[in-house]
Order: structure tokens, then sequence, then C-alpha cells
């Protein structure tokens, strides 16, 4: 028999140890925790959505592919993904389509390479998307589905998480998972949401933590229920105190209807490049084409160029963010050549100019304007930022230069090669043996005080010894302000 002393000992003890917890379940005290530093120096990562709907792979061109199955689900019979699922699959349903997405070209090491060449500092992969297919072993899956929804039993039959991870663990490259806390139509979710939350999507992600510790939880899928429903702060304070990840996992804001820009270690822009946070951190998401999944109705003209994603990697650097930048591998496991071509591309222009972005602060200014019209008015996918930078509209101002600073440097990213070899630098002050940097060649580069500013000459353009040409980058060494 238990003594009633041991009794109070035991209840004493447990009180003790949740006020001791470092953080608390709730909000004023989650939103204490700072943002791990390996995050806010990494800057670029790279979004993977890779699932059953990428056997489909398709979405009339400006949506989701990875929406399929709602858009099958929902839509009417003039819908055009209703129409082509009948055209490709006849009578079969969305759930019949997994037994097509095999993976059977699936490539952890190629990816894990391609990744790391691409200058990419953390991955985040789809672990399952709001379908509830997962791409690992997940038992909760298979029991509240009640068939086999998960890739270790149907289509791939591999834990593919498991696999791109030992991969990745290769590199300097750090994995990552993405989470869909709800599934559209999942039969315990439409019968009882908050049991669904307890033992489904609790239960997943602990799982998913424990057993690939993952660097960052990108979760999603949260807007239809609050975040009590979704027991929110309860599981992140498991995970700050007590997981095996504590210390360096990464989390963001999606953790219940109204949570998302109000609470939460990481905000997430989507599609929202203009939109800062006055100073918490961000990280903006976007796909290379419209869609996040892979999607065939998207060409070469519906994908932004590489030029175009590595200035909105400096703008949204210069604005205190990260960039996470998405891919859509096909239903057979292969990254679609224009965007292994991007990606290579962008690893180029870091592998010159990276000191600008990896490890850098903002400046006090995120970037220098020259004189016009700002308000440009634009539906075009990439033009807003290629209209700012190097195509202005005839009267319009042009973004001359992106800031980030590191130390006493401050690092000047130019979109477009100065006319005359010239330029301004406005508003700075430099000790007098300031150094300035062409990173692009290595070469010291002669400067003058100007008004408040310096004015700066750079080498005439040579092709033969500047080879990236999507952007241009001054180290100022020697920043007095």
């Amino acid at each position: 028999m238990i003594h009633k002393k041991w009794l109070v000992f035991a209840f004493v003890s447990l009180l003790m140890t949740a006020a001791d917890a470092q953080y608390q379940s709730n909000w004023q005290s989650l939103d204490k925790r700072p943002v791990p530093e390996w995050y806010r120096n990494a800057k670029f990562g790279i979004f993977i959505h890779w699932g059953v709907y990428s056997v489909p792979a398709y979405s009339p061109v400006g949506n989701y592919a990875e929406w399929y199955q709602h858009e099958l689900k929902s839509g009417k019979p003039d819908n055009a993904v209703v129409k082509y699922q009948k055209e490709k699959y006849g009578d079969q349903n969305y759930y019949d389509l997994a037994k097509y997405f095999k993976a059977e070209l699936f490539n952890p090491t190629a990816w894990a390479d391609l990744f790391e060449k691409s200058g990419a500092k953390y991955v985040v992969l789809t672990s399952k998307h709001h379908d509830g297919f997962c791409l690992w072993p997940s038992k909760e899956a298979d029991r509240d589905w009640g068939f086999p929804w998960n890739a270790a039993e149907v289509g791939p039959k591999q834990d593919l998480i498991g696999e791109l991870f030992k991969a990745l663990r290769k590199t300097d490259v750090k994995p990552g998972l993405y989470y869909s806390l709800y599934e559209w139509y999942n039969p315990l979710y439409l019968k009882d949401p908050k049991v669904y939350a307890e033992k489904h999507a609790i239960a997943q992600m602990k799982d998913l933590i424990e057993n690939y510790h993952p660097a960052v939880l990108w979760t999603d899928g949260d807007w239809d229920q609050t975040d009590t429903t979704w027991q929110s702060t309860r599981f992140l304070s498991w995970l700050y105190n007590d997981s095996p990840v504590k210390d360096n996992i990464v989390t963001y804001d999606r953790w219940g209807r109204g949570v998302r820009f109000h609470h939460g270690e990481v905000y997430t822009p989507e599609y929202q490049p203009g939109v800062d946070f006055k100073g918490h951190y961000f990280e903006e998401s976007q796909g290379m084409g419209y869609s996040y999944g892979f999607n065939i109705a998207e060409n070469a003209t519906d994908y932004s160029s590489a030029q175009s994603l590595i200035l909105e990697l400096s703008d949204i650097v210069s604005r205190g963010g990260n960039f996470l930048l998405d891919i859509g591998p096909t239903a057979d496991g292969t990254i679609d050549a224009i965007m292994q071509e991007r990606l290579l591309q962008i690893g180029k222009w870091l592998y010159v100019n990276g000191e600008a972005i990896y490890g850098t602060h903002p400046w006090k200014i995120a970037c220098q304007w020259s004189g016009g019209k700002r308000d440009y008015k634009t539906k075009a996918k990439e033009s807003l930022l290629i209209k700012q930078t190097i195509d202005p509209d005839s009267g319009y101002a042009t973004k001359q230069m992106f800031f980030t600073s590191k130390a006493d440097s401050l690092y000047c990213i130019l979109p477009k090669y100065p006319d005359n070899n010239t330029i301004v630098i406005n508003d700075v002050s430099l000790n007098k043996n300031a150094q300035i940097t062409f990173l692009a060649t290595g070469q010291q580069l002669s400067w003058k005080k100007r008004g408040n500013g310096i004015i700066v000459t750079l080498p005439p353009f040579n092709p033969n010894k500047i080879k990236i040409t999507d952007a241009y980058v001054l180290k100022v060494a020697g920043v007095i302000r």
C-alpha cells in the first residue's frame, strides 16, 4: 500500500516539474522562445511537395496541384480537375491513385547532392499533406482511414522520410518536415476533430519528432479549428521542454484559427513577398511555378527565372527573413530538369556571393530606391520585383540595391551592373581604412565621399571575369554608420 506522504510528495514533485519547465503551455511563454541561431544564419531552404497528388500532377495554371483531391471531391462536373480525372483514370477514385505513386526512380543521394549544390541550408519535406497520405510508416494513418494510407504500405513501399533524411545527414543540409494538422476527408476528423487531434495529429507529430529528429516542423492545415482543439500550446511546450530536438527545433505560426501572424516562432507569408512583420522573424515560401506540387499544365513561362529567385532571396534576407523555395518532384521520384537548373544556378550565385546572405542581419534600411513612382501594379507572377529592379516602367523608381550586414561590413546587392561603372551608396560613412570588394572578381574598388554617402567605381564589365550575372555584390568593410 502506498503511503499518503509519498502520494503528496509525488504530487508536489509533479507541480514543481511543471512550474520549473522553461516554456509553459501558453502563447505568452512560448512566444519568448528565441528562433534558433542556425536557422537565422541559414536564410535559404527548399520546400518539397510530394505525395499521391504527384500522380495526376494537375491543376489549371494558377492553382495548387496538391489540392487535387479537394477539387475532385468538391468540384462540379464541369470542373477541370473532375474532367481530367475522368479522362485519365476513368472510374478510379483518388485513393486508387496511391498505387501509381511508386517513386521507382527516387534517388535520395542525388536529391541531397542537388540540394547541397543549390546552397540551401535546410529542407522541408511534406510528411503528409491535407489528403492524409503519409510518407512514413504511420499506424495512425492506416487505423483511422481503415486501409493502408502510407508510403511504406502502398505505392513506393518505402519509408521515404527515412531514406531522404539518411542522405541529407551526410551533407550540411538540415532535414525538416512539413505536417498538415487536418485532413480533408479523414473519417475520424469528420466525426470528432478533438479526438482526431489527440489520437491522430498529436500522435503522428510525436512519432515524427521522436523517430526522425527533424530540424524544423512546418505545420499547416490549422485554420479549420482553434489552437485549443489542436492542443497546440500543450504540444509546443512538450516540444520545447522535453522532446529530443528541444534545443534546436524551429517551428512556425500555423497552429490554429487566428494564430497565424500573431503567435509562433516564425511567421509564414505565402506568395506575399512584400509583407513585413516589424522585426518578427519570417519565412516567405513560394513555388518555382504557381503550384507547390508538380503541375504538368505549367510550362517554362510559368516558372520564375533563376535571376528572379535570386532577387527574391536578396530582397527577403534584406528585410530580415528566410526564403523557402518549393520544388515538386514527380510521382516516379525525379525532379524536373527546369527545377534542377534553377537550383543549380542559385547555388552558383551563392558560391560566389553567399557571404552577403548567410549569417547576415538587416541593415538600417532594406534597399536603396532611385527617384520616381513606387506604386507598381501588376498581376504577373514575377514581374513586380523584376520591374522594381531591372525592367522598370517609364517614370517609376527602381530598387538600386539591397542591403545586408555582418559585423562592421555592409553588403550591397546590385540587381544590375551600374551605368558608367559607378554607383552611389547613400547615407553611409566609412573609416579612412575602409575597403570595398567586388565579390565577383575579388577586386578592391576605389571610392570617395559624396555628400552623406559614397561613390564607388567598378571595373568595366568584362564577361570573361564576371561570369555570374544574376546580381552583383559589393562588400563594404569599415562602416561607421
